[in-house]
C-alpha cells in the first residue's frame, strides 16, 4: 500500500486554520478553490468535483476537534482502498503547519495522488493566507 505525507506551513493562526479545515462541506470556496470545484454534502459523504471534472464519494470518517484533524476516505474509481486525512499543529500564535496523509491501493497511482496533493495545498496555503482562514 502506498503512503503519502507532505506537510505545508501557513501564515496563520491555527484557530483560523481549523476553522476552514473543518468546514468539511465547503472546501471548493474555504480551502481549495479551483483545484475543488464543487462540493456538496449527502449526509456524512462529501460528494467532491475537482477542477479536472472528475466527481469523487468521500465518506467523512472523523472530525477531530481535539487534534484539529479531519479524516475521509474514497469510494469507486480506479482506487482498490483509498483513505486520507488532513491534521494542523500550532507552530506558533501565528503559524500553523498542515500535514495530508494519504494511504491507498493501487501502489501505481501514487505518483498521481502525490501530485495531486502538492498542489492541494499550494491551494490551500494561498487561500487561508489570503483570506485569513476563511
Amino acid at each position: 500500500m502506498a503512503s503519502i505525507q507532505r506537510d505545508i506551513d501557513v501564515d496563520i493562526p491555527l484557530r483560523d486554520a481549523w476553522d476552514a479545515l473543518r468546514d468539511v462541506g465547503n472546501i471548493h470556496t474555504r480551502l481549495v478553490p479551483g483545484f475543488v470545484t464543487d462540493c456538496r454534502m449527502e449526509g456524512r459523504v462529501r460528494v467532491v468535483t475537482f477542477g479536472n471534472g472528475t466527481v469523487v464519494r468521500e465518506p467523512i470518517l472523523d472530525i477531530d476537534q481535539t487534534r484539529h484533524r479531519v479524516a475521509w476516505a474514497a469510494i469507486g474509481g480506479t482506487f482498490e482502498h483509498y483513505n486520507a486525512s488532513v491534521q494542523a499543529f500550532e507552530l506558533d500564535g501565528a503559524r500553523t503547519r498542515i500535514r495530508w496523509i494519504a494511504d491507498l491501493l493501487p501502489d501505481e497511482a501514487a505518483s498521481t495522488v502525490d501530485g495531486m496533493i502538492a498542489e492541494g495545498l499550494s491551494v490551500m496555503k494561498r487561500t487561508l493566507e489570503g483570506a485569513g482562514g476563511g
